[in-house]
């Protein structure tokens, strides 16, 4: 975890970023200003609750349940992590 972010921190979507479900590609995207990411169902699960009212712990008790794996949250965590060195979100 960088020096700026605690598990306190609520994570959102940087300005400009959205998750849209690209229905002719049945699949989900992240659109920012530059271009655009396709994402798995796993990502674009993660992201969809990037709102602003959760913190990282509170978004993986939300995704852990869904596939009861436990070593999950580390890759979650890294998820998080890479996501926001690429500016699609930001904890504050």
């Amino acid at each position: 975890m960088s020096a700026g972010a605690t598990t306190q921190n609520r994570i959102r979507l940087a300005p400009g970023r959205e998750v849209h479900a690209e229905k002719p590609r049945d699949c989900h995207v992240l659109l920012y200003p530059t271009g655009m990411v396709q994402l798995n169902e796993c990502a674009a699960a993660i992201l969809a609750l990037c709102d602003g009212t959760r913190t990282r712990e509170e978004i993986i008790e939300h995704i852990l349940p869904r596939t009861r794996e436990a070593d999950l949250a580390v890759d979650v965590r890294a998820f998080l992590d890479v996501a926001r060195e690429r500016g699609w979100i930001i904890e504050s």
